[in-house]
């Protein structure tokens, strides 16, 4: 297992306080504050510790109500609103120094048949046809100062390509849409049990972003505060993380320094296999005189 996926491991791997208590054991990421996919993907293991393991997330949804400090540790507590014959209900409540951060309520349900239908993946290139993380650091290297190229160009536990990339420090003004494939960079035991926990982490990349494009926005900008807000999920289908998902966003509104995205992922065979929508705020300040 390389260095980037046992990070994300360690993430995932929660101390048990009592039955209904968790807590991180291993130092949070990000860049200005804790990255909110890791939080979001925490509070979704916290939840799924309190069920039984044939019950699987369906849907989640979470508000990000504070920044997280990255030097200091998460508890997860976890209320169990319901437990009937098909369905479970459980709220999670993330706090950092007394206060929560994180606010998610998710519904786990048994395996079940039942009617299906599906809207059609786009076609698009493969990932094979697509610059890896790398590869866009070194086309955009004149532009970057080297802790940003250093930063871009460093290895990650989630393998991201974009479809149409462009040179996010200097965005041009583009339909609030896109496309990027997904993977974790190494392989999972075939009995590895976490992909949606997984997914719930690597959701939260690139999806508020879509929401600048039309304005040709960089997410660098100094006088821009970005920050999800809200943040939903419906699992439809089984995936697997460490096979590619193809992630196809879309910002159908922005307004009141808020932007809203959606994203839909498919398997490469087709398959849609989950939703996502959220909300962040993209305010932008008055430059300091």
């Amino acid at each position: 297992m390389n260095q980037q996926l046992q990070q994300l491991f360690d993430h995932l791997d929660l101390e048990t306080i009592d039955d209904d208590t968790f807590k991180t054991k291993h130092k949070n990421e990000g860049w200005r504050q804790i990255f909110g996919g890791q939080v979001l993907a925490q509070a979704l293991v916290s939840a799924s510790r309190t069920v039984s393991e044939e019950r699987q997330p369906h849907s989640l949804h979470a508000y990000f109500l504070r920044p997280g400090d990255k030097t200091a540790p998460i508890s997860f507590q976890v209320d169990r609103l319901r437990d009937g014959k098909s369905f479970n209900t459980r709220r999670v409540t993330a706090i950092q120094h007394g206060a929560a951060i994180l606010n998610l309520a998710v519904s786990f349900q048994i395996s079940e048949a039942g009617l299906s239908h599906q809207i059609a993946m786009p076609a698009v290139p493969g990932p094979e046809d697509c610059l890896t993380r790398q590869q866009l650091a070194e086309k955009f290297k004149d532009s970057l100062s080297p802790e940003l190229l250093a930063n871009a160009a460093r290895p990650f536990a989630i393998d991201l390509r974009e479809i149409e990339p462009q040179n996010f420090l200097q965005p041009e003004k583009r339909e609030p849409t896109r496309a990027v494939w997904l993977r974790l960079n190494d392989d999972l035991p075939d009995d590895y049990a976490l992909h949606r926990h997984m997914l719930a982490y690597a959701s939260d990349m690139t999806l508020l972003e879509t929401s600048l494009r039309p304005h040709g926005i960089s997410m660098l900008k100094p006088n821009l505060q970005i920050a999800s807000l809200d943040h939903s999920m419906w699992f439809h289908r089984p995936f697997r993380m460490d096979e590619w998902l193809l992630y196809v966003q879309d910002s159908p509104s922005s307004s009141a320094a808020r932007g809203f995205s959606r994203g839909n992922i498919f398997r490469r065979n087709g398959e849609l296999v989950v939703s996502v929508a959220q909300e962040g705020l993209i305010r932008l300040r008055e430059p300091k005189a």
